[in-house]
Protein backbone atom coordinates (compact mmCIF):
# COMPACT_ATOMS: atom_id res chain seq x y z
CA UNK A 1 0.00 0.00 0.00
CA UNK A 2 1.22 3.46 -0.88
CA UNK A 3 0.37 5.69 2.08
CA UNK A 4 0.28 8.85 -0.02
CA UNK A 5 -2.17 7.49 -2.58
CA UNK A 6 -4.36 5.79 0.03
CA UNK A 7 -4.67 9.05 1.97
CA UNK A 8 -6.47 10.53 -1.01
CA UNK A 9 -8.81 7.55 -1.41
CA UNK A 10 -10.14 7.33 2.12
CA UNK A 11 -13.46 9.12 2.66
CA UNK A 12 -12.37 10.44 6.04
CA UNK A 13 -9.13 11.81 4.64
CA UNK A 14 -10.94 13.33 1.69
CA UNK A 15 -12.86 15.53 4.13
CA UNK A 16 -9.91 16.53 6.26
CA UNK A 17 -10.29 20.22 5.47
CA UNK A 18 -13.96 20.19 6.45
CA UNK A 19 -13.24 18.16 9.57
CA UNK A 20 -10.47 20.53 10.60
CA UNK A 21 -12.68 23.59 10.10
CA UNK A 22 -15.49 22.06 12.16
CA UNK A 23 -13.27 21.15 15.08
CA UNK A 24 -10.91 24.12 15.18
CA UNK A 25 -13.18 26.93 13.95
CA UNK A 26 -12.76 29.92 16.19
CA UNK A 27 -9.16 29.31 17.23
CA UNK A 28 -7.39 28.51 13.96
CA UNK A 29 -6.74 32.22 13.39
CA UNK A 30 -3.27 32.99 14.60
CA UNK A 31 -2.45 29.37 15.32
CA UNK A 32 0.56 29.49 13.00
CA UNK A 33 2.20 32.27 14.97
CA UNK A 34 3.97 31.16 18.10
CA UNK A 35 4.46 33.47 21.07
CA UNK A 36 7.92 31.99 21.44
CA UNK A 37 10.88 33.05 19.38
CA UNK A 38 13.83 31.04 18.24
CA UNK A 39 16.19 30.92 15.31
CA UNK A 40 14.43 29.22 12.45
CA UNK A 41 13.71 30.00 8.82
CA UNK A 42 11.18 32.83 9.05
CA UNK A 43 12.55 36.29 9.87
CA UNK A 44 10.53 38.33 12.39
CA UNK A 45 12.47 41.47 13.38
CA UNK A 46 15.78 42.98 14.50
CA UNK A 47 16.72 43.53 18.10
CA UNK A 48 19.71 45.31 19.63
CA UNK A 49 22.64 43.01 20.29
CA UNK A 50 23.54 42.63 23.98
CA UNK A 51 27.14 41.83 24.96
CA UNK A 52 27.53 38.18 25.84
CA UNK A 53 24.93 36.92 23.37
CA UNK A 54 25.86 34.66 20.50
CA UNK A 55 27.23 36.53 17.49
CA UNK A 56 25.86 33.90 15.13
CA UNK A 57 22.78 35.91 14.16
CA UNK A 58 24.25 39.41 13.98
CA UNK A 59 23.13 41.22 10.84
CA UNK A 60 26.51 42.39 9.52
CA UNK A 61 24.97 44.14 6.52
CA UNK A 62 22.88 46.28 8.83
CA UNK A 63 25.98 46.93 10.97
CA UNK A 64 27.81 48.24 7.89
CA UNK A 65 24.99 50.72 7.27
CA UNK A 66 24.28 51.84 10.83
CA UNK A 67 27.49 51.09 12.72
CA UNK A 68 25.34 49.41 15.39
CA UNK A 69 25.00 45.71 16.22
CA UNK A 70 21.63 44.10 15.71
CA UNK A 71 20.66 40.44 15.75
CA UNK A 72 17.95 38.87 13.63
CA UNK A 73 15.05 37.42 15.56
CA UNK A 74 12.98 34.68 13.97
CA UNK A 75 9.56 33.25 14.61
CA UNK A 76 9.51 29.69 15.76
CA UNK A 77 8.31 27.53 12.91
CA UNK A 78 6.14 25.31 15.07
CA UNK A 79 3.53 25.67 17.76
CA UNK A 80 3.34 22.01 18.63
CA UNK A 81 5.72 19.12 19.01
CA UNK A 82 4.07 15.74 18.51
CA UNK A 83 5.59 12.27 18.81
CA UNK A 84 3.85 9.30 17.19
CA UNK A 85 4.57 5.87 18.68
CA UNK A 86 3.62 2.70 16.78
CA UNK A 87 3.52 -0.78 18.25
CA UNK A 88 4.79 -2.99 15.42
CA UNK A 89 4.63 -6.35 17.21
CA UNK A 90 3.14 -9.37 15.48
CA UNK A 91 -0.27 -8.97 17.09
CA UNK A 92 -0.63 -5.58 15.37
CA UNK A 93 -0.51 -7.37 12.00
CA UNK A 94 -3.81 -9.09 12.77
CA UNK A 95 -6.22 -9.78 11.13
CA UNK A 96 -4.34 -11.14 8.15
CA UNK A 97 -5.03 -9.25 4.91
CA UNK A 98 -4.15 -10.22 1.38
CA UNK A 99 -3.14 -6.69 0.44
CA UNK A 100 -3.25 -3.54 2.57
CA UNK A 101 -5.86 -1.12 1.29
CA UNK A 102 -8.48 1.25 2.66
CA UNK A 103 -11.14 -1.44 2.22
CA UNK A 104 -9.03 -4.16 3.85
CA UNK A 105 -7.25 -2.86 6.95
CA UNK A 106 -5.67 -4.64 9.87
CA UNK A 107 -4.39 -2.99 13.04
CA UNK A 108 -0.97 -1.97 11.71
CA UNK A 109 -2.26 -0.54 8.41
CA UNK A 110 -5.00 1.33 10.27
CA UNK A 111 -2.39 2.79 12.64
CA UNK A 112 -0.08 3.73 9.76
CA UNK A 113 -2.84 5.52 7.84
CA UNK A 114 -4.08 7.28 10.97
CA UNK A 115 -0.52 8.43 11.72
CA UNK A 116 -0.11 9.69 8.17
CA UNK A 117 -3.37 11.63 8.47
CA UNK A 118 -2.21 13.27 11.70
CA UNK A 119 1.08 14.14 9.99
CA UNK A 120 -0.81 15.80 7.14
CA UNK A 121 -2.79 17.94 9.57
CA UNK A 122 0.41 18.87 11.37
CA UNK A 123 2.10 19.78 8.14
CA UNK A 124 -0.75 22.17 7.32
CA UNK A 125 -0.28 23.82 10.71
CA UNK A 126 3.55 23.85 10.43
CA UNK A 127 3.87 21.66 13.52
CA UNK A 128 6.81 19.35 14.20
CA UNK A 129 6.40 15.58 14.33
CA UNK A 130 8.68 12.78 15.47
CA UNK A 131 8.16 9.04 15.44
CA UNK A 132 9.09 5.84 17.24
CA UNK A 133 8.37 2.31 16.02
CA UNK A 134 8.98 -0.70 18.26
CA UNK A 135 8.18 -4.36 18.76
CA UNK A 136 10.55 -6.55 20.74
CA UNK A 137 13.25 -4.16 19.52
CA UNK A 138 13.42 -0.39 19.15
CA UNK A 139 13.10 -0.34 15.37
CA UNK A 140 13.04 3.37 14.57
CA UNK A 141 13.31 6.76 16.24
CA UNK A 142 13.51 10.30 14.98
CA UNK A 143 13.01 13.58 16.77
CA UNK A 144 10.44 16.24 15.95
CA UNK A 145 10.88 18.26 12.77
CA UNK A 146 8.57 20.04 10.36
CA UNK A 147 10.39 19.95 7.01
CA UNK A 148 9.03 18.36 3.83
CA UNK A 149 12.02 16.05 3.67
CA UNK A 150 11.33 14.83 7.21
CA UNK A 151 7.65 14.34 6.38
CA UNK A 152 8.45 12.13 3.37
CA UNK A 153 10.98 10.15 5.39
CA UNK A 154 8.31 9.37 8.00
CA UNK A 155 5.91 8.26 5.26
CA UNK A 156 8.58 5.86 4.01
CA UNK A 157 8.92 4.44 7.52
CA UNK A 158 5.15 3.96 7.74
CA UNK A 159 5.19 2.15 4.41
CA UNK A 160 7.96 -0.03 5.79
CA UNK A 161 5.88 -1.41 8.66
CA UNK A 162 3.40 -2.72 6.08
CA UNK A 163 5.94 -5.14 4.60
CA UNK A 164 4.05 -8.46 4.14
CA UNK A 165 7.03 -10.38 5.55
CA UNK A 166 6.51 -8.70 8.93
CA UNK A 167 3.09 -10.32 9.32
CA UNK A 168 4.76 -13.74 9.38
CA UNK A 169 7.45 -12.84 11.90
CA UNK A 170 7.03 -13.67 15.59
CA UNK A 171 7.79 -10.36 17.26
CA UNK A 172 6.70 -9.91 20.85
CA UNK A 173 5.66 -6.69 22.54
CA UNK A 174 7.99 -4.73 24.85
CA UNK A 175 5.94 -1.57 25.17
CA UNK A 176 6.99 -0.69 28.70
CA UNK A 177 10.72 -0.95 27.94
CA UNK A 178 10.58 1.24 24.85
CA UNK A 179 8.26 3.84 26.40
CA UNK A 180 10.92 4.41 29.06
CA UNK A 181 13.52 4.92 26.31
CA UNK A 182 11.25 7.32 24.43
CA UNK A 183 10.56 9.28 27.63
CA UNK A 184 14.32 9.76 28.05
CA UNK A 185 14.76 10.85 24.43
CA UNK A 186 11.98 13.47 24.39
CA UNK A 187 13.66 16.53 25.85
CA UNK A 188 10.90 19.06 25.18
CA UNK A 189 7.24 18.90 26.16
CA UNK A 190 5.30 17.07 23.46
CA UNK A 191 1.92 15.64 22.58
CA UNK A 192 2.48 11.88 22.50
CA UNK A 193 0.22 9.48 20.59
CA UNK A 194 0.59 5.75 21.19
CA UNK A 195 -1.00 3.29 18.73
CA UNK A 196 -1.08 -0.14 20.35
CA UNK A 197 -3.44 -3.08 20.81
CA UNK A 198 -2.20 -3.31 24.42
CA UNK A 199 -1.88 -7.07 24.16
CA UNK A 200 0.91 -8.33 26.36
CA UNK A 201 1.63 -10.58 29.34
CA UNK A 202 -0.26 -9.72 32.51
CA UNK A 203 3.01 -9.48 34.41
CA UNK A 204 3.92 -6.43 32.30
CA UNK A 205 0.74 -4.42 32.95
CA UNK A 206 2.10 -2.62 36.00
CA UNK A 207 5.39 -1.95 34.22
CA UNK A 208 3.49 -0.54 31.24
CA UNK A 209 1.70 2.05 33.33
CA UNK A 210 4.94 2.92 35.11
CA UNK A 211 6.37 3.72 31.66
CA UNK A 212 3.33 5.81 30.74
CA UNK A 213 3.73 7.61 34.07
CA UNK A 214 7.33 8.34 33.07
CA UNK A 215 6.04 10.25 30.05
CA UNK A 216 3.50 12.10 32.18
CA UNK A 217 6.16 12.93 34.78
CA UNK A 218 8.20 14.57 32.02
CA UNK A 219 5.23 16.87 31.31
CA UNK A 220 4.14 15.19 28.07
CA UNK A 221 0.47 14.81 27.21
CA UNK A 222 -0.20 11.15 26.44
CA UNK A 223 -3.05 9.82 24.30
CA UNK A 224 -3.50 6.07 23.92
CA UNK A 225 -5.20 4.97 20.71
CA UNK A 226 -6.21 1.47 21.72
CA UNK A 227 -6.23 -0.27 18.34
CA UNK A 228 -8.31 -3.41 17.91
CA UNK A 229 -10.80 -5.27 15.72
CA UNK A 230 -14.33 -5.06 17.12
CA UNK A 231 -15.45 -8.04 15.08
CA UNK A 232 -12.57 -10.46 15.67
CA UNK A 233 -10.99 -9.43 18.96
CA UNK A 234 -13.90 -8.01 20.96
CA UNK A 235 -17.05 -9.75 19.68
CA UNK A 236 -15.19 -12.98 18.71
CA UNK A 237 -17.24 -13.44 15.54
CA UNK A 238 -16.03 -16.78 14.25
CA UNK A 239 -18.20 -19.59 12.95
CA UNK A 240 -18.38 -22.79 14.95
CA UNK A 241 -16.28 -24.94 12.68
CA UNK A 242 -13.18 -26.43 14.36
CA UNK A 243 -10.39 -23.86 14.31
CA UNK A 244 -6.77 -23.60 15.28
CA UNK A 245 -6.07 -20.31 17.10
CA UNK A 246 -2.42 -19.28 17.08
CA UNK A 247 -0.66 -16.76 19.29
CA UNK A 248 1.14 -14.77 16.60
CA UNK A 249 3.83 -13.53 19.01
CA UNK A 250 4.78 -16.83 20.64
CA UNK A 251 3.63 -19.39 18.07
CA UNK A 252 1.63 -21.43 20.61
CA UNK A 253 -1.74 -22.70 19.41
CA UNK A 254 -4.99 -24.27 20.60
CA UNK A 255 -7.74 -26.15 18.74
CA UNK A 256 -11.34 -25.37 19.70
CA UNK A 257 -14.87 -24.49 18.65
CA UNK A 258 -15.62 -20.78 18.90
CA UNK A 259 -19.10 -21.27 20.41
CA UNK A 260 -17.63 -23.17 23.34
CA UNK A 261 -15.64 -20.22 24.66
CA UNK A 262 -17.32 -17.13 23.18
CA UNK A 263 -19.16 -16.11 26.36
CA UNK A 264 -16.12 -16.62 28.57
CA UNK A 265 -13.85 -14.86 26.09
CA UNK A 266 -16.06 -11.79 25.54
CA UNK A 267 -16.60 -11.41 29.29
CA UNK A 268 -12.84 -11.52 29.92
CA UNK A 269 -12.12 -9.03 27.12
CA UNK A 270 -14.80 -6.63 28.35
CA UNK A 271 -13.33 -6.74 31.85
CA UNK A 272 -9.81 -6.18 30.52
CA UNK A 273 -10.87 -3.20 28.41
CA UNK A 274 -12.76 -1.60 31.29
CA UNK A 275 -9.77 -2.03 33.60
CA UNK A 276 -7.52 -0.51 30.95
CA UNK A 277 -9.77 2.55 30.67
CA UNK A 278 -9.88 2.91 34.46
CA UNK A 279 -6.10 2.75 34.74
CA UNK A 280 -5.71 5.35 32.03
CA UNK A 281 -8.15 7.62 33.85
CA UNK A 282 -6.22 7.06 37.08
CA UNK A 283 -2.97 8.19 35.45
CA UNK A 284 -4.64 11.00 33.48
CA UNK A 285 -3.90 9.37 30.15
CA UNK A 286 -6.52 9.98 27.48
CA UNK A 287 -7.93 6.68 26.27
CA UNK A 288 -9.43 6.50 22.76
CA UNK A 289 -10.82 3.24 21.31
CA UNK A 290 -9.35 3.01 17.80
CA UNK A 291 -11.65 0.39 16.29
CA UNK A 292 -10.38 -0.48 12.84
CA UNK A 293 -13.90 -1.11 11.48
CA UNK A 294 -15.13 2.36 12.53
CA UNK A 295 -12.81 4.59 10.51
CA UNK A 296 -10.47 7.45 11.30
CA UNK A 297 -12.77 10.25 12.48
CA UNK A 298 -12.21 9.55 16.22
CA UNK A 299 -8.43 9.75 15.76
CA UNK A 300 -8.46 12.96 13.73
CA UNK A 301 -11.03 14.66 15.95
CA UNK A 302 -9.02 13.71 19.05
CA UNK A 303 -5.85 15.12 17.54
CA UNK A 304 -7.44 18.46 16.69
CA UNK A 305 -9.12 18.80 20.10
CA UNK A 306 -5.96 17.82 22.01
CA UNK A 307 -3.91 20.19 19.87
CA UNK A 308 -6.16 23.05 20.88
CA UNK A 309 -5.84 22.17 24.56
CA UNK A 310 -2.08 21.60 24.35
CA UNK A 311 -1.05 24.93 22.83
Amino acid sequence: MDIKSELNKTSGFGNLELLARQVVEGFISGMHKSPFHGFSAEFAEHKIYNPGESTKHIDWKLYAKTDRLYTKRYEEETNLRCHLILDNSSSMHYPAVKEHSVTDLNKISFSALASAAIMNLMKKQRDAVGMSIYSDDYEFYTGEKGSDRHHHMLLDQLNGVLDPALSKAEKKTATYKHLHLIAEKLKRRSLVFLFSDMLQDDVEQEQLFEALQHLKYNKHEVILFHTYSQEKEYDFKFDNSPRKFVDVESGTSINLYADNIRDIYTSAVETYFKNLQLRCAQYRIKYIPAVIEKGFAPILTTFLVERQKFI
